[in-house]
């Protein structure tokens, strides 16, 4: 159930006001502005009207900060509490003009939001409850209120709605692929999330936001990790947060596609890379430099160049079996290379927790964690470079077999299309001649260069070094 933050203050005189102008509109006649939308499953036209800029109220439970109200834990408490008090209507609107990301800073995306409504007024109508409640339209009504805006127009809710309806109007509005400004990352995901736990299926959830099922199961992979990180961060009174993880969208996305792939040879070498490459995002490298990291990348390259503040602080591989205690057996252990990877991993997320504490963590402390973060980051990019020649020459050694490979398939459709061509005799035998001639001649060259390059060659390539042989030789 969608949690239930009660009636605002002036949700009496709202209504009042919500009825008389309703009432003013339908007496004046003629053709009058309606917004559709979804509602309990079935399409409607609701009444659009004008309402009070300052009347109106945020709504506590909007998806579009969902993430963002951890910035300031103790105004977050202060929502859940009382939600359309002073100091948590406040905190909203903070929150609606922050950069999702860092919601210390102001997002540019709101400056250019208060500059087209300053240029070209209200687009779109917003929606409300009839106690004044804002389902669509927080961020515009913070806008408005921002520029000094005295009105706002909104569509109004049939007076049955529940917290439940909010929620689900809300979502349906907002987090399709077609609306104007969507929702931050870390949002959609708890969106998505939520949506499970009231008990709809993956399928159901794609349909609605206009996605996959297979994304929507990846969402779901992702935000688990991310928790599991935030939670893995704590130290000393301080950790991550889901918002923190906000810029790293498509590294995320590439890590799921790369661990699936990986966990079907092999769950140790995926988890090895997984551990790898969370280290590389949380130190902020980019896409093309966490690509680089397989699950070999800690031992071959990154143990030896590890900081001496790091390397205390992972401890020893475990025990590679573990007693059962009163049976008097063992049972292999969890991998000591992957719990080795992953307590770097928990060393670098409590160090970079320290360092975005900023004034909420010890001066020193911050500052030894900044220091840290620095020599880790010049640990990773060093051992990034000789990872990085190494997949190139990898790729190189694995063109030319891959070519052949790519000829083989396309010789395989040439049979077929052989074969169609003589039942209807459309073959043109001139060119197919041509074709087979130009294909000895490039044999003839593979052969020349596989001879040249190839010191023991294998049956394959004797094979087309006799067939070349005597080729020549007839």
């Amino acid at each position: 159930m969608t949690k239930d933050f009660g009636r605002p203050p002036l949700a009496a005189a709202n209504q009042e006001l919500v009825e008389r102008r309703l009432k003013e509109l339908r007496d004046a006649g003629g053709v009058q502005e309606t917004l559709r939308i979804e509602w309990r499953g079935q399409p409607i036209q609701v009444e659009v009207i004008d309402m009070p800029v300052t009347s109106l109220y945020y709504n506590p439970g909007t998806h579009r900060i969902r993430a963002q109200r951890s910035h300031d834990p103790a105004l977050d408490r202060g929502l859940d509490e009382d939600a359309f008090s002073e100091e948590s209507q406040d905190y909203l609107h903070y929150l609606l003009k922050a950069l999702p990301s860092d919601p210390s800073k102001r997002d540019p995306d709101f400056d250019a939001l208060m500059e087209s409504l300053r240029d070209f007024k209200q687009n779109d109508p917003g929606l409300i409850t009839r106690d004044g409640i804002l389902v669509n339209g927080n961020t515009r009504r913070a806008a408005l209120k921002e520029l000094a805006e005295p009105d706002i127009r909104v569509g109004i809710l049939p007076s049955s709605c529940t917290w439940d309806d909010i929620n689900r109007v809300e979502l349906a509005l907002q987090l399709r692929k077609d609306h104007r400004r969507d929702y931050s990352y870390i949002n959609r995901l708890l969106a998505i999330e939520e949506q499970l736990s009231l008990g709809r299926t993956h399928a159901d959830i794609a349909r609605e936001f206009r996605t996959t099922a297979r994304a929507c199961e990846q969402d779901q992979w992702i935000l688990t990790t991310l928790r599991d990180l935030v939670e893995r961060s704590r130290t000393g009174g301080v950790q991550l947060r889901l918002l923190d993880f906000e810029d790293h969208q498509e590294k995320l996305k590439e890590l799921h596609r790369r661990w699936v792939k990986e966990s079907a040879s092999s769950q140790e070498k995926a988890d090895l890379m997984k551990e790898s490459r969370l280290t590389a995002i949380i130190l902020g490298f980019s896409k093309t430099d966490v690509r680089l990291i397989e699950p070999d990348f800690k031992s071959r390259y990154l143990d030896t160049r590890l900081p001496e503040a790091v390397r205390s602080q992972v401890p020893a591989a475990p025990a590679a079996t573990v007693a059962i205690p009163g049976l008097n057996r063992t049972v292999r252990a969890a991998d000591p290379k992957v719990a080795e990877a992953r307590a770097l991993t928990d060393s670098v997320l409590r160090v970079k927790a320290v360092e975005a504490a900023g004034e909420n963590a010890p001066l020193e402390q911050v500052a030894e964690a900044a220091k840290t973060i620095t020599a880790m980051k010049a640990a990773v990019e060093e051992a990034l470079e000789p990872a990085g020649k190494d997949a190139r020459v990898r790729k190189r050694k694995q063109a030319a077999p891959d070519r052949i490979v790519d000829a083989c398939h396309d010789l395989e459709q040439c049979v077929t299309d052989l074969v169609l061509s003589r039942a209807s005799r459309s073959l043109d035998e001139e060119t197919f001649d041509e074709a087979v001639l130009k294909l000895r001649e490039s044999l003839g060259k593979l052969a020349v260069e596989a001879a040249r390059s190839i010191k023991e060659p294998g049956d394959g390539v004797t094979w087309l070094l006799d067939a070349m042989q005597k080729e020549e030789t007839a």
